[in-house]
């Protein structure tokens, strides 16, 4: 007997959580606020919001179906089952936190703050939740597959993103290492790698295109087009190379296709690779590893 749905639903601690765990009461976080020329009337209220979505988005689960619920903080802890349909109430973001821990489950984005979020990957509202969870599992659903990036260490440590990653030192000081691309190296028709030092590499999909990737994009006037959330393409920036006799700037930019790489081989004492802001799950390299970025294998099923 195959085993029924199990609806996981993904959502954060609000800021109001987080000001109770830090000064114990509402009235001792009210002060708090209140001493620095702000109310906690929003910040409740829009606590009580997140909290009231998440209520009814549970509620319209199938009676038929399991449900559970996860906190972003336990995300890198928690199993995923190849049956269950994801259910990410929250913001745009949460989606990317969510999208690494997947192996092609479906995902619903749920708005809980319609008009303060872009709505770029939470494209639903609370009342559609019922209609999208039963459709979740037919047949032939039709869902945007977007395209992923990935890290693969040579220990073979593996990080997916579904917007960028990152590789840099754990403070941003200078990061140093050597950079090739596909064709660089021995017995490849490129020119050689690179050593580099920089502030850190960025590697981007077409749905990280509009966060951090377009920033550097449009801070340095880049003549290259950024990819489509479903191309199979990412786009590469190094962050403010710096030009030396040992270290070089003749490759800062570039994009990938299916089944190129980039390769990073660290030149220093320790390096980090991290996906979509979440520096506490991260890959740590030492001197002499390597690691290589391209398009990953799995995408994100997000409903439309």
């Amino acid at each position: 007997m195959s085993l029924a749905p199990r609806a996981v639903l993904v959502h954060r601690t609000t800021e109001y959580e987080e000001l109770l765990a830090r000064h114990g009461t509402h009235g001792q976080a009210d002060f708090f606020l209140a001493s620095r020329g702000r109310s906690i009337r929003d910040v409740a209220l829009r606590h009580h919001r997140a909290q009231r979505a998440l209520a009814e988005v549970a509620a319209a689960v199938p009676l038929q179906w399991r449900q559970t619920r996860v906190e972003r903080a336990d995300l890198d802890r928690f199993l995923f089952a190849p049956e269950d349909v994801v259910v990410v109430v929250g913001q745009d973001g949460l989606v990317a936190n969510t999208a690494k821990y997947l192996a092609g489950q479906p995902v619903v984005g749920i708005d809980t703050e319609p008009g303060r979020n872009p709505g770029v990957l939470v494209r639903h509202r609370v009342e559609d939740a019922r209609r999208l969870l039963r459709s979740a599992v037919l047949p032939g659903r039709s869902a945007d597959e977007l395209t992923m990036v990935e890290a693969v260490a040579d220990d073979t440590q593996r990080l997916p993103a579904l917007n960028e990653i990152y590789l840099g030192r754990p403070g941003h000081q200078t990061a140093r290492y050597r950079l090739d691309e596909d064709g660089d190296g021995p017995g490849g028709k490129g020119s050689g790698g690179e050593a580099q030092a920089s502030s850190g590499v960025l590697v981007g999909t077409g749905t990280g295109a509009t966060g951090w990737l377009r920033s550097l994009w449009q801070e340095r006037g880049s003549t290259l087009a950024l990819p489509g959330p479903a191309e199979p393409r990412l786009v590469w920036f190094v962050r403010e190379a710096w030009p030396s006799p040992a270290t070089g700037t003749s490759k800062v930019a570039g994009a990938l296709g299916r089944g190129q790489r980039l390769r990073i081989t660290v030149e220093s004492d320790r390096l980090v690779v991290f996906g979509d802001g979440m520096e506490s799950d991260a890959l740590s390299l030492t001197w002499g590893q390597s690691v290589s970025l391209g398009i990953a294998d799995v995408s994100l099923r997000l409903l439309d």
